[in-house]
Formats: C-alpha cells, structure tokens, sequence
C-alpha cells in the first residue's frame, strides 16, 4: 500500500467556553486517508466530525496531535511554502450551499477566486476557457458562469462549490455534509458526479455525513464517531457486515429498508452513553482482522466479539 496522503494522529479540538468549562469536541482521534480513496466519517449530530475536518484544513488551530498531508506536518506553525501546497491540494465543499458561496460575486468569480489568489492562468482567456470547462464537468452551463448565486437552485448551488473546491485540482477534497440540504434525487446526481471525477482525477475524498446508506455507497474505508471519540474504523464491508462496537449497531439498525416487509420487521438497537457503562476516555484501540478496529477496554472488547450462545449452539450440531 502506498504512503498515506494525509494521516491524522491524535487529532484533539477543544474550545473553552469559560474559565471552568470546556467542550473537548474532538478527543484523540487517528486515521489514514490513501491518495484515490474515499474515507467516510459518520455519526450523529454534534459527535465532531465537521470540527475534524476543519482542524484538518486549519480552519480551526489543532488543540493537540499531529496532522500530515502530503508529506508535510500541517497541525502546527507553517512557513509559506507548507501554507501554499495546503491551499493549492486541500479544499472544502461546505455543508450549506447558499452560506458558503458570496451573494455579490458571480459565479465566473467564486469559481475562479482560487485561480485568482494562486495564479493559476496563463491570460484571462485561459481563465475564462478553465471556468467554462469545470461548469461543463459538474453538469453546468458555461453561461451559468455569469449568474448570481440567488439565481440557482440548491442542487445547482451545490454543484457550483463542488467547481469551486475541484478547479485548483487538489488532491484532497473534505466534503463535509455537502448532500445533506439536497432532494434525494438531486444527493445522487452529486455524489455520482463526485465519483465520476475522482475517477478522472484520482482525487481523495473525506466524505463526512450522516446518511449511512450515502456513505456506504461512495466510501472504502469508513470511520464511525461518537462524543469526539473515532469508536470503530474499517472497510464499509467489514463495518456493515460485521459491526462490533454497540453505538455503531444502534447506528446500522436505523437504516430504512425500501422493501416494506422487511422494515416492518425491522427493530432499532436502542444505545444510550450515560447508561451503557462504557467509558471511551478508558478504551484503547483493539483488531477486529484486517483494516477492522474497535475502540474498547480488553474486558468490553472480550465480551463484543464472543461468540453469542445461540451461535455455539449451531456450531454443536
């Protein structure tokens, strides 16, 4: 396997809220993204993952760990040479299409302001020739470039930030919840579009949602947090097939199934932190096989993976 093209090392983000308190959003948190791959990050609402992926772009200055891109440790004080290639390889399509994109600019110029700030263009045709060519790729007009973002609809809002964050040709994209204010039918169109171009350029993706059915349909590997905490990590088969960590079996047991039957049936694992008498802050990293890792105490992870008595029973016969 090749050199990891970013690889996040006991990420910790904490913000102080007052002199007494403070909310530690990201608690220790490890993982590789591979150049090519898409790297899933799931959990429900405030368990940290748009916090990690601001970290990882520095948007937000790391509390602790160490975070490498590239190459180059981009967690702590950067010369210009580290700060430009992580401008330049590293962009973000942010979660709210209307929030994220200027009212004032055209679109020709949101798109074009990375080409702009690096120099990127050879005249302003070429500029101009770039533009129109990465509107055509996400599905867009070249005409469209000379619009107000007001003038679209969310999914072709949507599409312009994915033409913002893919005109530089970075190498890392962090797409945190970018489908989430989507239609159904306008989320697939998108993230189709996005796997067709990480096919063309052979860009990364840290793919961050909640929708589990979306992540297992776009991600290789996937990363399941809770509370700040990276509580079970693996290929999206060995996560769904074989899910170890209790939160992440509440999680998978909340899909919808389409065929009605079968959702009839279908019974949620009901999981609750306070209650559960685990304590993450005491759990190590243990290996399920393969790239499959669970955090757990060695007691908590013996009990998880034992066989249930139904099983030995099948095994007798």
């Amino acid at each position: 396997m090749s050199e990891p093209l970013l690889k996040v090392e006991n990420l910790k983000q904490y913000f102080p809220i007052s002199r007494s308190y403070t909310v530690k959003a990201v608690n220790g948190v490890s993982f590789n993204i591979y150049p090519g791959e898409t790297y899933g990050l799931v959990g429900e609402s405030g368990s940290g993952k748009t916090t990690i992926g601001r970290s990882i772009i520095r948007l937000y200055n790391p509390t602790g760990g160490k975070v490498t891109f590239n190459g180059r440790d981009i967690s702590g004080k950067m010369d210009n040479a580290t700060r430009d290639m992580l401008r330049k390889d590293m962009q973000m399509i942010f979660q709210d299409p209307m929030a994220s994109l200027n009212p004032r600019k055209k679109v020709a110029d949101i798109i074009g302001e990375g080409l702009d700030i690096h120099k990127r263009y050879a005249s302003r045709q070429d500029r101009a020739d770039q533009i129109s060519e990465m509107l055509k790729k996400v599905g867009l007009s070249p005409e469209h470039a000379a619009r107000y973002p007001h003038q679209f609809s969310g999914g072709q809002r949507q599409r312009v930030g994915i033409a913002r964050a893919l005109i530089m040709q970075p190498k890392l994209v962090i797409a945190d919840e970018c489908i989430s204010a989507l239609d159904v039918s306008i989320q697939a169109q998108v993230v189709n579009l996005m796997k067709d171009i990480q096919e063309e350029t052979g860009c990364a993706y840290l793919f961050i949602a909640h929708d589990l059915s979306m992540v297992k349909y776009i991600s290789d590997r996937i990363g399941v947090l809770h509370l700040g905490y990276l509580v079970e990590a693996g290929t999206k088969e060995e996560i769904f097939s074989n899910p170890i960590h209790p939160y992440t079996k509440s999680l998978l047991s909340a899909i919808p199934h389409p065929n009605p039957e079968v959702e009839k049936r279908r019974q949620s694992i009901a999981y609750d932190y306070a209650t559960s008498g685990i304590d993450y802050a005491k759990g190590t990293e243990h290996s399920v096989g393969g790239a499959h890792t669970v955090l757990a105490t060695d007691a908590e992870f013996d009990a998880w993976t034992r066989p249930s008595i139904q099983q030995e029973k099948l095994r007798g016969t």
